[in-house]
């Protein structure tokens, strides 16, 4: 199975943001890829002004345009996330949909840990405007082979990755749109260790440059086998498309020599009702 992570610049122009993935999910198709993940709000970034004009329903353009794509192509594609507007939420969600070959909708999910932090002098508060998901989603590509959805700061909470493994996923997508100073840090180590720890290829498409309202995303998108071993990346200042094959014959085997999920002792873990910081 070959996969591809697709890295662009979203803008608050959600007509030009629509044509750059277009482009850019066509050529990833065109060099053999099975899946193609976009990033995270890959319609619409910047003001909240700008998010709420960009919001659309699941029935809006962007999705429309996305099953129309992956019918035509014959590809399992992740339209990243969109900003959804939903009759009787006040926020938007931060959605995640798998579509399938066949251009129908495999799976629907919406972001359960919300960006509300300081990085680099700037305080991000996502739950202003975006409300969480309360479900962990694994989907199915065309095959059979286990799908883990999940976005972005999701990626900090591995306990989430560790379920949907023991569920079944054997790739894990990670639509992002890092900062700059988090991509350059944490990006990298973080991806691996849900790689590594879950035995699961993981394909991480992230957004790349200046966006709207000061917002700077940064790039090096990543496609990580079981192993932990960088399969491709993707530039810090670059629209582009990064691709790798996955071999899930040597996952089995990774998967055999290094049998984590089997190893687990659920019966002894005990949640601590209180976080001390």
């Amino acid at each position: 199975m070959r996969a591809a992570a697709v890295q662009l610049t979203a803008t608050e122009d959600t007509a030009r943001n629509l044509a750059t993935a277009d482009r850019l999910v066509r050529e990833a198709a065109a060099g053999g890829a099975d899946l193609v993940v976009l990033p995270e709000k890959w319609t619409v970034l910047g003001s909240d002004a700008a998010m709420d004009a960009g919001a659309q329903p699941l029935d809006g353009p962007a999705l429309t345009w996305a099953r129309e794509a992956a019918r035509e192509l014959a590809i399992d594609l992740v339209a990243g996330s969109i900003v959804e507007s939903r009759e009787g939420h006040d926020r938007h969600g931060n959605t995640s949909v798998h579509v399938g070959p066949d251009g129908e909708v495999r799976a629907t999910y919406r972001k359960i840990h919300l960006f509300d932090v300081e990085v680099g002098g700037r305080v991000y508060r996502e739950s202003d405007t975006d409300e969480p998901g309360d479900e962990v989603v694994l989907s199915e590509l065309d095959g059979g082979v286990g799908l883990g959805l999940t976005i972005c700061y999701d990626v900090r909470f591995p306990e989430l990755y560790r379920i949907l493994a023991v569920r079944g996923a054997r790739v894990l997508a990670v639509p992002a749109a890092f900062t700059v100073p988090t991509t350059h840090d944490h990006w990298e180590p973080l991806l691996r260790a849900r790689a590594i720890e879950n035995g699961c290829f993981v394909v991480a498409a992230n957004q790349v440059g200046r966006h709207g309202a000061g917002y700077e995303s940064g790039g090096r998108s990543l496609i990580v086998d079981p192993w932990g071993r960088i399969l491709a990346e993707g530039p810090p200042d670059q629209e582009v498309v990064i691709a790798a094959d996955l071999d899930l014959e040597a996952q089995d085997e990774v998967r055999a020599r290094m049998p984590l999920l089997a190893h687990r002792r659920p019966e002894i873990y005990r949640w601590p009702q209180e976080v001390s910081i």
